[in-house]
C-alpha cells in the first residue's frame, strides 16, 4: 500500500504549491544531511542493467530529474539518493534574479498538472557554480565507479535585452561548464518575456557555436551541449532545430519545456483561468511531447541524443520513450504528486522488462 498520495493528500494539496515546495525539498536534504542518504540509496540505487552510455557518460539509470526541482544546486547529493541517475539544475542565469511575483506556482491535481511561471528565480551563476563543483566532488567520493550525473540548465536573465543574450548566456557558461557533466541551453520556458524568439534558427545558431566553445574552454574539456525546445514549435520548426543540431555537431535535444496550451484539461476552466499565465507541465503533455521526440527522432535519424520530458509518469511511460528513440528521460511534475520513491519505482519497473530498442 502505498502511504504518500494520503500524505500529499492530508498535507500538501490544500497549501500553496510553492511553499509545499519548499518544505518538501527541505525535508529531502535534511534527511541526507542526517545521514539518511547512505541508507536511502541502498533501498533506491538503481540495477546495473539499467546503466545507459549518452554523450560520452555514463549514467546509472536513463531516468533523471528535469530542470525546475532544483533550481540553485542546493541539493543534488539528496536528490540522486533518490534513485535519479541524474538530476539537472537550473534554470541558472548570468545574474541573480527574483523571478515572478508570487503566487507563480499551482497545481491542476484533477489532470496531474502544474502551471508555473516562476521565471528563472534563482542566485545567479557565480553563487552557484561552488555548489556545484562540491556537489560533483562528493559523488565522485561516494560513486567511484558509476555516479549520478550532473546536468546544468542555463537561460537568459530576464532584464538582459535580446540582443545581449549571447553575452549572458556565456557568463553563465564559463561559470558552470568546469562542475557541469553537460550543459543545457534553455530558450524555450514561456516564462521571460521574448527567450523563445531565441528557437529561430539564425538566432539560435550563433548562441549554441557561442556557449559550446565557450564551454569548453573554460573546462578544459568537452562539455556535452544540448539545447531544450518547447513543445509549442510548429513541425517545421521542429525540423529546423534537428537540421540545427547536426550542422553544429550538438550532443543532443531536450524535447519538451513547459506549453502555454491549455486543451484537453479536465480542470474547470474558472480554475485553469484563475491560475493565470504560465508554462503548463505534467500529464496533459504526454501525447505531445511523444509526437515532439518522434519528429526529432525521424529527422536525425538517431544521429544525436534525445531527452524526452513531458508527462511522465510511469515506468511504462519511461519505456515508451526509450522504444521510441530517446536514450535519456526525465520527470518533474509527478514527483510533486509521487513522492519521494517515484524514481526508485520507475527503475525498479525498468530492470524487470528489459527495453525494445
Amino acid at each position: 500500500m502505498r502511504v504518500y498520495p494520503t500524505f500529499f493528500r492530508l498535507a500538501f494539496s490544500w497549501m500553496d504549491a510553492e511553499r509545499a515546495h519548499r518544505i518538501g525539498f527541505r525535508a529531502i536534504r535534511l534527511a541526507n544531511r542526517c545521514g539518511a542518504g547512505r541508507v536511502l540509496h541502498r533501498l533506491t540505487a538503481p540495477a546495473a542493467s539499467l546503466r545507459t552510455e549518452a554523450f560520452g557518460l555514463t549514467f546509472p539509470s536513463p531516468f533523471g530529474l528535469a530542470a525546475g526541482f532544483d533550481k540553485e544546486g542546493h541539493g543534488i547529493e539528496a536528490l540522486t539518493d533518490l534513485g535519479f541517475g541524474h538530476v539537472e539544475v537550473g534554470t541558472i542565469t548570468g545574474q541573480a534574479q527574483p523571478g515572478n511575483p508570487a503566487p507563480r506556482l499551482f497545481r491542476l491535481i484533477e489532470d496531474r498538472a502544474v502551471i508555473n511561471r516562476m521565471g528563472f528565480n534563482n542566485d545567479g551563476a557565480a553563487a552557484v557554480a561552488p555548489r556545484l563543483r562540491s556537489a560533483r566532488a562528493a559523488l565522485q567520493r561516494r560513486y567511484p565507479a558509476v555516479r549520478p550525473v550532473i546536468g546544468v540548465n542555463i537561460g537568459k536573465t530576464k532584464v538582459v535585452e535580446l540582443e545581449d543574450a549571447v553575452a549572458d548566456y556565456l557568463i553563465s557558461a564559463r561559470s558552470l561548464a568546469p562542475a557541469a557533466d553537460y550543459l543545457v541551453v534553455n530558450v524555450s520556458s514561456p516564462n521571460t518575456p521574448g527567450l523563445r524568439l531565441l528557437q529561430d534558427v539564425e538566432t539560435l545558431r550563433p548562441l549554441l557555436a557561442a556557449v559550446g566553445e565557450a564551454a569548453d574552454t573554460a573546462a578544459g574539456r568537452h562539455v556535452p551541449l544540448l539545447v531544450k525546445i518547447a513543445p509549442d514549435l510548429s513541425d517545421e520548426d521542429i525540423d529546423d532545430v534537428a537540421r540545427l543540431a547536426l550542422e553544429l555537431k550538438l550532443d543532443g535535444i531536450i524535447a519538451t519545456n513547459t506549453t502555454v496550451a491549455r486543451t484537453g484539461l479536465v480542470s474547470g476552466p474558472d480554475r485553469v483561468e484563475a491560475c493565470g499565465a504560465g508554462g503548463l507541465s505534467g500529464a496533459p503533455l504526454r501525447k505531445r511531447s511523444l509526437e515532439v521526440l518522434a519528429r526529432l527522432k525521424a529527422a536525425t535519424g538517431g544521429a544525436t541524443t534525445l531527452v524526452s520530458v513531458g508527462g511522465v509518469e510511469t515506468g511504462q511511460d519511461v519505456r515508451d520513450r526509450l522504444e521510441a528513440g530517446a536514450t535519456l528521460v526525465q520527470g518533474y511534475t509527478a514527483f510533486l504528486y509521487e513522492g519521494p520513491f517515484w524514481a526508485a519505482r520507475i527503475n525498479r519497473e525498468l530492470a524487470k522488462r528489459p527495453v525494445r530498442r
